[in-house]
């Protein structure tokens, strides 16, 4: 892809989700990238997070040519562009003060992305002259290893072109039929921390154990196959339907059992004290970069299938 061929993405927001983007738009998608951040530390800083991931991308196979620039305003950012996604804390205030900010500075073409975690395009949306053009693309951290976009918003054709953009980046994308809060995955994983918390603040087990329980078991299934497909395989010969005759009534003994904790000081100290023993003196750093490599080692073997 030549310079000429390039087309150019927005970033707003340079925290950890907004460098990961940055480094995916240039090196797996070929994008010219420029980002921006009301902080001038994070303008500062953001050129060498993003690097950081874009050699990850590198080592995995991903070479396009694109290039990460850092701007000084929003207008600037977002002037010309092709695709603005935005990253900015998740707060409906500050988010929807940035769309009145965007929405007149970038052209009428430009789709409005969200990588929301949580928030409803309802509410993101009011105030904006355009709606349709604006999607929540919610990505799983970091969205430079993590394949999966959560896709919500108004206007199927719109839809349609954020399927054919992510994919592009050899991204998986979803789309929800209704918003809801958390979208799909955050919903998943929240339901689950639930009862890992809940069986922390029970005495059921350490936090370390829980963890390895979960990695060693469902955690690893589930990255091969989604929950209702592994309960359709539980069920042998007769599937998911033998499965639910049989075996459902002892699901529904367990749902009703299920903890609802209060994250209290002192829960909140055994989950404090906890990770602090698993995590065995490994800074936030080592365990990032520990993940990180696990996590490339995993899309590889993926790739093999």
């Amino acid at each position: 892809m030549t310079q000429k061929d390039l087309k150019t993405v927005a970033v707003i927001g340079g925290g950890l989700i907004g460098a990961s983007w940055a480094a995916l738009f240039a090196r797996a998608g070929g994008y010219l990238v420029r980002a921006w951040d009301p902080s001038e530390a994070a303008r500062e800083s953001f050129a060498d997070r993003a690097d950081k991931a874009a050699k990850q991308l590198v080592q995995l196979g991903y070479r396009a040519e694109g290039s990460v620039t850092v701007v000084e305003t929003l207008a600037g950012a977002v002037h010309g562009v092709d695709w603005v996604q935005e990253n900015a804390p998740e707060s409906v205030e500050l988010k929807t003060k940035l769309y009145r900010e965007i929405e007149p500075a970038a052209p009428q073409g430009a789709v409005i992305a969200s990588s929301t975690s949580s928030l409803r395009w309802s509410d993101l949306s009011q105030g904006l002259a355009h709606p349709k053009r604006f999607i929540l693309a919610h990505p799983f951290n970091p969205p430079h290893l993590m394949p999966l976009v959560e896709l919500y918003g108004q206007d199927d054709e719109v839809l349609a072109r954020a399927e054919i953009f992510y994919r592009g980046l050899d991204r998986e994308t979803v789309r929800l039929k209704r918003e809801v809060a958390g979208h799909l995955a955050n919903r998943l994983a929240s339901a689950l921390w639930r009862e890992a918390v809940s069986l922390v603040e029970e005495g059921v087990a350490d936090v370390a154990d829980i963890d390895r329980a979960l990695v060693n078991g469902p955690g690893l299934r589930w990255s091969i196959i989604g929950a209702h497909m592994a309960y359709h395989l539980g069920g042998g010969a007769g599937g998911i339907e033998h499965y639910l005759q049989h075996l459902g009534p002892s699901q529904e003994r367990r749902w009703k059992t299920l903890g609802n904790p209060q994250l209290t000081p002192e829960l909140c100290a055994k989950l404090v004290a906890g990770i602090a023993e698993e995590a065995a003196g490994r800074s936030i750093d080592d365990l990032e970069k520990e993940r990180d490599a696990k996590l490339m080692a995993t899309l590889r073997l993926r790739t093999k299938q």
